[in-house]
């Protein structure tokens, strides 16, 4: 399992590929490396509704699992394809919420504050 924050960039309509089989394609921008990175993603079968919820611009992170597979032409060529599938998705917590300290309710340690040693 693997783990992406970024911006949504683009969100593509759900395709039907067969009867049994649906995918739904989105790209997801992460700025934390030195150059920002553009990472396309899908969502398969029930999973594609999740970006229902979701629009263009919006901070999340991405649950996905990464999936390879060898194809072999009809000529003979094989290839390797790398596959990024989501299966997660949630809103992102702003920068500002992250740097904020979380306030401590607990009675004990206030009075723990207050002693002299």
């Amino acid at each position: 399992m693997y783990k992406l924050t970024g911006t949504i960039k683009v969100i593509n309509d759900t395709v039907k590929i067969s009867e049994k089989f649906s995918k739904r394609e989105f790209v997801v921008t992460d700025n934390d490396a030195m150059y920002p990175q553009d990472i396309s993603l899908q969502l398969i079968q029930d999973k594609v509704s999740i970006l229902d919820n979701y629009s263009e611009g919006e901070s999340v992170e991405v649950s996905f699992n990464l999936n390879g597979r060898e194809w072999t032409s009809p000529q003979g060529e094989v290839k390797y394809f790398n596959t990024l599938n989501a299966w997660r998705i949630e809103k992102a917590e702003s920068s500002q919420q992250k740097n904020e300290p979380q306030q401590n309710t607990d009675a004990s340690s206030e009075q723990d504050d207050l002693l002299p040693f």
